[in-house]
């Protein structure tokens, strides 16, 4: 009988054991992201990434998307770019307003606030620069345009 609860106890630790290994090594995404896969703040290293605040009630937000998808294109080989928008909007909302704002870049759903520790801006559209190693550089206010964030990115590449 004492080998018996012996076993059973190892057996018990055991799967214990694995289930703390397996559930800790499987952990959740750290962000989500609109009509794609999830993803991890660590993948994100070795790129620069450009995350773009914007709003449907926002004029200047609106005549920027052209040029964030510009930048986006020219550019997706060497930077992770996200809009995000302000309102938090989800579902068929955002998928209509990125449609009817030819929304063009990959929607994080997740505040990146969160993720990079900001503050939500007081103004909109706000562009915020991250370098390759996850260290803000820039919190652009107002319109950009894929030359501006070309010269911004490139400016700290020559430091």
């Amino acid at each position: 009988m004492l080998k018996t609860k012996k076993y059973f106890l190892s057996r018990f630790i055991a799967i214990v054991f694995l289930n703390i290994f397996f559930l800790s090594a499987c952990s959740a995404p750290d962000y989500e992201v609109f009509n794609d896969s999830p993803g991890y703040l660590k993948d994100l290293h070795g790129k620069w990434v450009v995350i773009n605040y914007w709003a449907d009630w926002c004029p200047p937000c609106i005549k920027e998307m052209p040029e964030l998808s510009s930048f986006y294109d020219s550019n997706r080989e060497k930077v992770h770019v996200f809009a995000y928008n302000f309102d938090r909007l989800e579902g068929e909302e955002l998928q209509e307003q990125i449609l009817r704002f030819e929304v063009n870049v990959p929607s994080i759903l997740t505040d990146p606030g969160q993720l990079f520790d900001w503050e939500s801006p007081s103004s909109l559209p706000t562009t915020f620069i991250v370098d390759p190693k996850g260290t803000t550089k820039e919190i652009l206010i107002g319109p950009q345009t894929k030359e501006t964030l070309e010269s911004i990115i490139k400016k700290y590449k020559e430091i």
